[in-house]
């Protein structure tokens, strides 16, 4: 760690003016810096804003990430964290059918789909069998 802090120091020193004085505590901080970051990655996991089988419920489901009450979890996902459901499963241990969407709000898309006649075979009408 100690000769990748210099060689961050001594780049940074090539690159800007800096006193002779400021060097060892340029050094100090840039080695506590990488200290830190080899600390951070290993041991810290994630902590969802609340836990997993808390998150759904009938009307809204609950963002692990930042506890926001949702309908629909996709489009949230993609816009404030560039992230798929795949990955937000994958991030929170997850199953696979873990709901993006709020169970009343999935059964009131899927009545109306079935009223318009969506996932139907359509009928061919007398008028197109005679021509």
């Amino acid at each position: 760690m100690i000769g990748l802090a210099a060689q961050i120091v001594a780049s940074y020193v090539g690159n800007h003016t800096v006193s002779t004085q400021e060097i060892p505590q340029l050094m100090t901080v840039v080695y506590q810096g990488l200290m830190r970051l080899g600390q951070e990655g290993s041991a810290e996991r994630p902590e969802p804003a609340v836990s997993p089988k808390k998150s759904i419920f009938p009307d809204y489901i609950v963002c692990l990430e930042d506890g926001k009450k949702l309908k629909m979890l996709r489009r949230h996902l993609k816009t404030a964290y560039n992230m798929t459901p795949e990955q937000y499963r994958e991030r929170w241990s997850l199953p696979l059918d873990y709901p993006m969407v709020a169970p009343n709000y999935a059964r009131q898309r899927s009545k109306l789909a079935k009223q318009i006649g969506l996932g139907t075979v359509r009928r061919e009408t007398s008028s197109r069998k005679a021509a």
